[in-house]
This record gives structure tokens, C-alpha cells and sequence, in this order.
């Protein structure tokens, strides 16, 4: 049976209960509307796709319903016919990505002022609001802070953060997510069920990936596949269909990475250039694969039987250990978001993937790596075998000499253990910067080893720890390492000294020390006594 409409508009849910996904919002909103604690502006943001126009129109619908204001509009009323069918007077819908201007803004907002023409509120839906001129923002500004009490507005935005503040502030907003692949397949299942087309589940789990979260985009692509395929949706004929999107290569690079073979590795990278495949979305795409594989390692039940690469993300699970999967997933993220720091796109991602073949875990040919230096007052690692130590760097009993150099996890395997690693000494090695450095510089080490680092870092500093600075710590110390490390923090009372106090101490006492050093210049004393002067102590810096 062929489809006689483009199943997107065809299948626009019509009542909250058709949505898929975006509980929450839903919830919200019928709460809202079941006690009638209605705002009178409304903002809902997400990626395209997602539901922000369409839970714009059925909130109008619950608004003016003739049945009145409910969650569960009846849907045959004439108000609800004629806002499903885009007639309705009272409903208000601009696009502002071509509406830009204040004067646009200006008139509509003027017929804001008069009381609804045949319903019980005004509704006014703006999509890609963040689109408008400043001026406009300041022109709806004005409405906004004293609205009509027959006057709701719904904006609606894929980009909020271009959004002016003082309109976000006047506003209930609602971020609307990406839906999950297995939703969408679920939802394509349906319709496809409904409109008696056959399918394949392989067929639409390509369709769901390649749709990046946006219901909409999987409907479109369902629609352009039926026609592809002459009516039947299969595996083959998507896979065909898709052509770059399909992820094979990915497969292929993780292979080569498997086997050390870099040389392999360059070539594919040389063969996406050639088939204009974008870098960027390119280790976007693989670290969602590494994901999937990190899935399959740790939860085999959570790829479905009917999932069209489970053989091949089955084999590499088995091929590379859990540490190494979540290594390249964190070199992966930190390469896409230095991507636009390369000096071009294939640098950065062949970048991305040498560096993953240079931190291999399970690499023979690692060279000694960087040392930490422990000091000899708080004894030798637990963990470090004998091997680990140079005999001639050790001798018995106390000593006050330099500290003693253990060979790390790069040249012996072994990992300084427990707090007795001096954890300022090898901040310093890290080289951290911004956030990172703060957040390790209030952390005092827990314990270290083969697979993880624990911190400890006092409740009153819980705000240095964002994920940003997390990530970045810890890629540090797996680079340090040089193998793959789990960094867990953990919250509460801190008995020793932190790198940052002892930083402030000494700090401290340098600078007690150079006020103390002028104050007690004959010169300085002189000067004093002679012209009854007194010493200005904040001026005073240690060199």
C-alpha cells in the first residue's frame, strides 16, 4: 500500500498521549493545565525534531478546547479542528528566522492588546525565536513583563544561549531531549504496522542511528527510504541509501588500532577524505561506537538481538579490554573538541587516531615513560615490585637525600600506590591548567591503582569539580601513566594539607618573610624615623 502523505505530517501527534518521548515536559504541562496554574510565557528548546512546535499546538489546543481548559483536548470542537488544521484565528504562529525585525515584532505584538476573537486565550507560538534582532527582543520585552491576562506565548529555540537573559527570565522553559534509538524504532514499528509497509528491524535501526535523536528526521528518512526500496524498507537497500552515514569504516579503523597497524589506519582516514566524509562527525560516530562497545562489554544484554553490526561490536568487545574502549572514548571526545584547533581537519582526526595507537594499553613497544619522584621520608609504594627500583637509588635506613625515582606504569606496569605518592610533586608533572589545576590543587590522594585513581575533595570546593575539569584531569594522569585510568572523587572532611594550602602557606610565608626583610632595613628604618613615614605593607611583593 503506498503512503498517500508524508508520514511526518501524517503522524504529527495530536494529544499529549501520541508523544513519544519528552515525558517530563508532558507531565509539566498537564499538571499545569489539570490545576490551571498557567504562566503566561513559555519557552521549549532542543535540536530539531524533538517535539517543540508540536507540544506548542497541543498546549494551544488544551487552552482553548470548548470542552475547557484540560490536558485531554477532545480534538472534534472547532477550535480543536481548526488548530490542527491550521485555521485557527486566534493561534498565531511566526517563524522568526524570516521575521526578524522590529517592525514585524511591533505589529504582531500590537494585535496582542485585543481580546481573542472566538477563544479563551491569544496564543502566540514563535519558532527560532533566538533569531530575533535585539530590538525586537526589546520590543516583545515589554509585553513580557506586563502580558495581557488573555495573551500565552510559546518560543520555541534550537539555540537558547542566543536568547537574551532578561527574556529567558520571564519565561518556564522546558528542554525537550534527544529521543533514544530504540524509541524511535519502536514509534517507526507503528506507523510502518499502520500504513502496511513491510520492514526489516536492521532496516530501521539504521534509520533510527542516522536520525541523531530527531523523530521528525526518522520519519522523513522512512518516507525517502520507501520510495528507495520500492515499498519494502531492508537492510541492504538502507544501508545503500544512507551511503556515508554507513559506519563500516569505523569498524575497520578499530581493527587496524587492534592489530597496531598504523599504516592501515592512515588509509582509511585517506579514503574517508576521498569519499568527503566530515572529520568531525566522523569521531562523533565513533565515539558513539565505542560507547555501544562499552555497552557490549559491560551489558551484553543491552545490544538487542536484531542490532545490524552485533557480530562486529561482539568481536571487538572481545578484542580490546574495557580500559582500553574507555581510553579511546575519552581521546575521541577530547579530538572532536580540538578538532577546529588543527591546522585542518584531517590532521586533527589523524591526530586523534595516532594518539590512540601511541596510549594503546596493550602496546609491546612502549619506552620508559615519565617518573614520579616519591620521597624518601614516606617509604617506597606497597604496590612496586622490586624490579621497579633501581638497587642503586635505594639504600637502607633513614636518609635525608633527594627523593627516590620508581619507574612507572610506562616502563615496569606498576602504579605508585595508596597516599604515599606525593601528589604535589606530581601535579607538577601533569602541566594542568585552567579548572583542572584548581580542581586536582584542593584534592588530597586517596588511593592509586592499576586501574584507578581516587581522590578526596573537601564539600566547601564541590564547585571546582564540573565535568570539564574532571575529564581533563584525568586524561592527564592516563597520559601520564600511560594507560588507561578511572578518576573517582569523592566528597568529604580533608585531614591533610592540599597542594592549594600548602601553596597558600607558603605563599604566606614568603610574603611574612620580604615584610620582615624591609621592615628591618637600616635604610628603610632611617627613612622612617627621619621623616616619621610608615611602611605600606600591601605594597610589598617576594620576589
Amino acid at each position: 500500500m503506498s503512503v498517500t502523505s508524508v508520514l511526518a505530517r501524517k503522524w504529527r501527534p495530536k494529544i499529549f498521549a501520541q508523544l513519544a518521548g519528552q515525558e517530563h515536559v508532558v507531565r509539566a504541562l498537564s499538571n499545569a493545565l489539570s490545576q490551571n496554574r498557567l504562566h503566561h510565557a513559555y519557552l521549549f528548546t532542543g535540536t530539531r525534531g524533538v517535539g517543540k512546535t508540536t507540544i506548542a499546538r497541543i498546549f494551544a489546543k488544551s487552552l482553548n478546547c470548548l470542552a475547557g481548559i484540560t490536558a485531554t483536548p477532545c480534538g472534534v470542537c472547532s477550535a480543536c479542528v481548526e488548530i490542527d488544521s491550521g485555521r485557527f484565528v486566534d493561534l498565531i504562529e511566526l517563524d522568526a528566522a524570516s521575521n526578524t525585525q522590529v517592525d514585524n515584532m511591533r505589529e504582531l505584538l500590537e494585535g496582542a492588546l485585543y481580546a481573542p476573537t472566538a477563544a479563551r486565550f491569544k496564543v502566540y507560538i514563535i519558532d527560532e525565536v533566538h533569531m530575533l534582532s535585539k530590538s525586537a527582543f526589546n520590543a516583545m520585552l515589554k509585553t513580557l513583563e506586563e502580558p495581557p491576562a488573555h495573551v500565552k506565548f510559546i518560543l520555541a529555540t534550537t539555540d537558547p544561549q542566543k536568547i537574551p537573559v532578561t527574556v529567558l527570565s520571564r519565561c518556564l522553559q522546558f528542554n525537550l531531549k534527544q529521543l533514544p534509538p530504540a524509541l524511535i524504532v519502536s514509534h517507526l514499528q507503528f506507523v510502518l504496522e499502520q500504513e502496511h509497509i513491510e520492514f526489516e528491524i536492521a532496516a530501521l535501526n539504521l534509520v533510527a542511528r542516522a536520525a541523531q535523536g530527531s523523530m521528525r528526521d526518522a520519519l522523513s528518512l522512512t518516507d525517502q527510504a520507501i520510495a528507495f526500496s520500492m515499498g519494502k524498507l531492508e537492510e541492504t537497500a538502507m544501508r545503500n541509501m544512507l551511503g556515508a552515514i554507513d559506519q563500516r569504516y569505523l569498524f575497520d579503523l578499530l581493527r587496524a588500532l587492534q592489530a597496531k597497524d598504523g599504516m592501515a589506519m592512515l588509509a582509511i582516514a585517506d579514503s574517508m577524505s576521498s569519499r568527503s566524509i566530515a572529520f568531525d562527525s566522523a569521531l562523533q560516530d565513533m565515539a558513539s561506537l565505542l560507547h555501544r562497545i562499552a555497552l557490549a562489554q559491560t551489558v551484553p544484554k543491552a545490544i538487542a538481538e536484531d542490532e545490524p553490526e552485533r557480530v562486529s561490536l561482539l568481536a571487538l568487545a572481545n578484542d580490546f579490554t574495557p580500559e582500553e574502549i574507555q581510553l579511546f572514548y575519552q581521546i575521541a571526545i577530547h579530538g572532536r573538541a580540538e578538532i577546529e584547533l588543527a591546522p585542518d581537519e584531517y590532521a586533527g582526526f589523524t591526530m586523534t587516531l595516532l594518539r590512540m595507537l601511541a596510549f594503546s594499553p596493550s602496546r609491546q613497544s612502549l619506552q620508559a615513560g615519565p617518573q614520579v619522584a616519591i620521597p624518601r621520608s614516606v617509604g617506597l609504594p606497597r604496590t612496586v615490585s622490586s624490579q621497579a627500583v633501581s638497587a642503586q637509588s635505594v639504600s637502607p635506613g633513614p636518609s635525608t637525600a633527594g627523593p627516590v625515582v620508581v619507574e612507572t606504569a610506562a616502563a615496569r606496569g606498576n602504579i605508585p600506590a595508596a597516599c604515599e605518592t606525593d601528589w604535589s610533586s606530581l601535579l607538577k608533572a601533569l602541566k594542568l591548567q585552567a579548572m583542572a589545576q584548581q580542581l586536582a590543587k584542593h584534592c588530597v590522594l586517596e588511593t592509586v591503582s592499576d586501574v584507578q585513581v581516587v581522590l578526596r575533595l573537601a564539600q566547601e570546593h564541590k564547585h571546582l569539580q564540573t565535568k570539564m575539569a574532571t575529564d581533563n584531569l584525568q586524561a592527564a594522569l592516563c597520559e601520564y601513566f600511560a594507560r588507561p585510568l578511572k578518576l573517582s572523587i569523592v566528597l568529604g572532611k580533608i585531614a591533610v594539607a592540599t597542594p592549594a594550602k600548602i601553596e597558600h602557606e607558603t605563599r604566606r610565608e614568603r610574603q611574612t618573610q620580604a615584610i620582615d626583610s624591609i621592615a628591618q632595613d637600616v635604610f628603610v628604618v632611617e627613612a622612617q624615623a627621619l621623616l616619621d613615614a610608615s611602611l605600606i605593607t600591601d605594597s610589598i611583593k617576594p620576589v
